[in-house]
């Protein structure tokens, strides 16, 4: 196994010459007088002095914004007053009296030569769109909407795969002052009403159905579900996708061609001049247990988040093609569409990824001329297991940056990334959240990539770690917070007046500071290590202990196709335990030689405290949409909860992944009691 700690990259003499926050550092240096040795001297810098920071941002990226009196959009300053009109926590106030558009910034920018959305699918021939084109497009489709009766503050719903309709959906959608908010295809019914219902749409855009590999999914009857469980749409717009009968099925409805010939005009799409914080998109926390929390995310906060990301970050700019495998369900497609910002070509890909084989996504990589290519965790993991080489099936020369999110990436995956797919691509393992639509923790150009570690605190971001009095501690576990305000932290919760709910999910705790709800260390160095949520956390014989690290001895088997770890605080009063539940690769037998040397791989790389008192075969690991293992829905159903109290069926990749922990549950209370009545 690869030693956690050992740097795997390290950034060139000439990366301030060759990278965009080399050009911010001089540009800092030429128009602030601020002179900056190393990142984490910037990082400093941009924590502390909030107004200098964001005010560097708006300005180095030229951002349009006008005053409030004024309709003209104009380079510069003009905002009223202060960048930062109220510093605290909830309630921060960014750029008051500034009005602009997250659509205008997003169509700004682009290349008039070449693609600018390159698109393949599974389900249709590849789609390409230069500038102009979509440009075209959002205005139509911009002029369809206002026919619909669309204007500011209305609520626009997507049940879209990642196809280059849904983005023209959300430019259009925001460019009138909209609000807009997505779900992907694979959602359950029940997933999608329980989202949707809290915020009222008004109009539902859908596809008919997708092809999933071979596979072929008829959504018609879950699209009639959705309608009927949302009473407030007036209008429904259906994309034709799987087939021209099937989306004839769906009736009293419009199609997309219909939607954007319905204005009648084409060219240059208007925008409403919008307050910072009018909100822009409203995505959702996984749902597993109660109504997902509806996160209302603001036009200029994600503005300047996303560039500040995709530039001095990522390193994306002109000429680039940003990659990132995700659906419409996850707030990685927000992030990924905004490689529009610094006038990258976005690809999109919908369809199975593992698809004839998992080498689909890195042939993709290869054909589309992806230079930055981001991910899951997990995938990158399951090519490891499964022996994939992509840099001998596909010219992946042209990656210069690999992103890895939605779960901790372990030290081996780094270094299989490094040995398998380009030794000299910079790897940024992030960490971050639905909740600010970006990462809190990542990685730059400017420092070494360490194995099983995420390089830095992301610029603005005040990352520490808290010990349970409130105390940031180096070198030790803590949780994860943030201790001064980031602008794209959410607007709010939609239906939440006195934002009650809001303060309870993220500041009840440590007041005035937010919680986030993961365990990390960060090094003397400034690396951060994740080692997973913190609600989750094994706590034995008085020591705490993440998940993320178990995995990645446990996953290293290839006997084992997946796991998951709960800690039982008690059982009926019993003593506590540690509980092992594995996914056999096929043909594997859990036998008492692969127990002992589960058993003894933990003692021997972890601790003795890391040996389970039981491991246990189950048919699936429970995951969210997005890809998470819910270690915390499986506790409360060991602890005697039941599943549908416990998780959101709706919100899991596979609902029925929970019956096997309802029969272990069941068969466990059952056992104790007969043990109680002897």
């Amino acid at each position: 196994m690869t030693q956690p700690g050992t740097i795997l990259w390290t950034p060139p003499a000439d990366v301030r010459e060759r990278t965009r926050i080399g050009a911010y550092l001089r540009w800092l240096a030429d128009e602030r007088g601020l002179a900056f040795d190393d990142y984490h001297s910037l990082w400093r810098w941009s924590i502390d002095d909030l107004p200098g920071f964001w005010g560097s941002i708006w300005d180095y990226f030229g951002v349009r914004g006008r005053p409030r009196e004024n309709t003209v959009g104009v380079r510069g300053r003009p905002w009223e007053g202060a960048v930062l009109g109220r510093d605290t926590m909830p309630g921060a106030e960014w750029f008051p009296g500034v009005r602009l558009n997250f659509a205008e910034e997003m169509l700004r920018n682009l290349p008039d030569v070449g693609p600018v959305v390159v698109a393949r699918s599974q389900s249709r021939a590849p789609v390409e769109l230069t500038a102009a084109e979509l440009r075209d497009a959002v205005a139509r489709a911009r002029d369809g909407l206002r026919r619909l009766g669309v204007g500011p503050g209305d609520r626009v719903t997507a049940y879209l795969p990642n196809v280059p309709e849904a983005l023209v959906l959300l430019l259009a959608t925001a460019s009138l002052g909209a609000v807009f908010s997505s779900c992907a295809p694979e959602f359950g019914t029940r997933s999608v009403v329980d989202r949707w219902s809290q915020i009222e749409p008004s109009v539902l855009v859908v596809v008919d159905g997708y092809r999933y590999g071979a596979k072929e999914i008829d959504r018609v009857d879950e699209v009639a579900a959705i309608r009927a469980g949302l009473p407030t749409l007036r209008h429904t717009v259906v994309l034709p996708y799987l087939s021209e009968v099937a989306a004839a099925r769906i009736p009293d409805a419009l199609t997309w061609s219909e939607l954007l010939d319905a204005g009648g005009g084409t060219g240059e799409p208007a925008f409403e001049p919008l307050a910072f914080d009018h909100p822009l998109y409203v995505l959702y926390s996984s749902g597993t247990t109660g109504l997902p929390k509806p996160i209302v995310h603001g036009h200029g906060g994600i503005l300047l988040e996303h560039l500040k990301t995709m530039a001095l970050h990522f390193d994306l700019g002109p000429g680039d093609r940003f990659f990132w495998f995700s659906t419409t369900g996850w707030m990685m497609w927000n992030a990924l569409v905004s490689g529009l910002l610094v006038g990258a070509t976005v690809v999109m890909y919908d369809g199975n990824p593992s698809h004839p084989d998992l080498g689909e996504l890195w042939r993709l990589a290869a054909e589309c001329g992806v230079t930055f290519f981001g991910t899951s965790a997990p995938f990158l993991m399951s090519c490891r297991k499964a022996g994939l080489r992509p840099a001998e099936i596909a010219d992946l020369s042209r990656i210069r940056g690999l992103g890895s999110t939605g779960a901790p990436l372990p030290p081996e995956g780094f270094a299989w990334v490094y040995e398998n797919v380009n030794p000299t691509l910079l790897l940024q393992s992030f960490s971050g959240g639905t909740d600010l639509c970006t990462g809190f923790v990542g990685g730059s150009p400017l420092l070494p990539v360490y194995a099983g570690e995420l390089a830095c605190p992301c610029l603005g971001a005040a990352v520490a770690a808290y010990d349970p009095s409130g105390r940031p501690v180096v070198g030790q576990l803590g949780e994860l917070v943030l201790e001064r305000p980031m602008p794209s932290m959410p607007v709010g919760f939609w239906g939440d007046p006195d934002g009650s709910r809001y303060r309870a999910a993220y500041f009840e705790d440590f007041p005035g500071v937010w919680r986030h709800g993961d365990w990390v260390e960060i090094t003397p160095r400034g690396t951060c290590v994740i080692t997973g949520r913190s609600d989750a956390t094994l706590k034995r014989g008085g020591v705490r202990m993440g998940t993320a690290e178990f995995y990645s001895v446990v996953e290293s088997f290839p006997e084992i196709a997946d796991s998951l770890v709960v800690h039982l605080d008690e059982w009926s009063g019993g003593p506590e335990e540690l509980l092992l539940f594995v996914v056999l690769a096929a043909g594997a037998e859990l036998d008492d030689a692969l127990r002992a040397r589960l058993a003894g791989e933990l003692r021997r790389h972890l601790s003795p405290r890391h040996v389970p008192d039981e491991i246990v075969a189950v048919a699936a690991v429970p995951r969210t949409l997005s890809g998470k293992k819910l270690e915390v829905p499986v506790k409360r159903i060991l602890e005697g909860h039941q599943a549908d109290e416990a998780a959101s069926r709706g919100a899991l990749a596979d609902p029925g992944s929970l019956r096997t922990f309802e029969e272990f549950a069941h068969t466990r209370r059952r056992g104790n009691a007969d043990a109680a009545g002897r």
